[in-house]
């Protein structure tokens, strides 16, 4: 049986997954965040890592840059509620097999699992037409030269700031330092030619990024 790592920040839904596959897959660990995920992936080295595209203290790429080097053979199938093209294009970049959605049935998640296991790629319709378009023109879809120099932390903490948190906020949920978040905010000001934090914000939501 396949055995599977599920990353999602809401036990709710996890619990709800692993009603749901039950008898199909084997979980052998769940995770919420980041920081319990890397090291539980690692130790366990799943088949296939069900990982939700955002977490509180990060995103799914640096689920998969933690694990990756150290646990090549494990695969990475995106479960999530956003279908926006930036997230999907953002987690396959990182090394995700897949990218599917939370409104995908029992049987068609059981599916996906079992052909991303057998190194096939699997998506959703509509997104499967995102990467397809990226692949055609041999760019990623909505791809931003200035949002592409950003770091995949400064890219967190460019979300984070749209969407209103305060410094302090942004550092309990990423476990940094003030003094490191506001050094964070520094850069991506001046990688993007911005002044204020308004700037940021409209800059943010511009990119649908929020």
């Amino acid at each position: 049986m396949i055995r599977i790592v599920l990353v999602d920040d809401h036990e709710l839904f996890r619990a709800g997954v692993r009603g749901e596959l039950a008898g199909l897959v084997d979980i052998v660990g769940e995770a919420g965040s980041v920081a319990e995920a890397t090291p539980l992936i690692r130790e366990l080295d799943p088949d296939v890592v069900l990982l939700d595209v955002h977490l509180p203290d990060g995103g799914g790429e640096a689920v998969i840059a933690g694990v990756s080097p150290e646990r090549p053979a494990v695969k990475f199938l995106a479960l999530s509620v956003s279908d926006a093209a930036e997230d999907v294009i953002a987690v396959i970049r990182a090394g995700a097999r897949g990218y599917v959605t939370k409104t995908i049935s029992r049987d068609e998640l059981a599916d996906a699992i079992r052909r991303v296991a057998d190194g096939d790629a699997v998506f959703s319709p509509r997104l499967a037409g995102f990467v397809l378009d990226a692949f055609r023109t041999g760019e990623p879809l909505g791809s931003d030269e200035e949002l592409d120099n950003l770091t995949p932390r400064e890219r967190e903490v460019l979300q984070l700031i749209a969407r209103g948190y305060l410094y302090k906020e942004i550092a309990a949920r990423l476990h940094l330092s003030v003094k490191t978040v506001e050094a964070h905010v520094s850069s991506v000001l001046r990688k993007l030619q911005l002044s204020t934090r308004h700037e940021l914000t409209r800059w943010a939501q511009e990119r649908r990024l929020v």
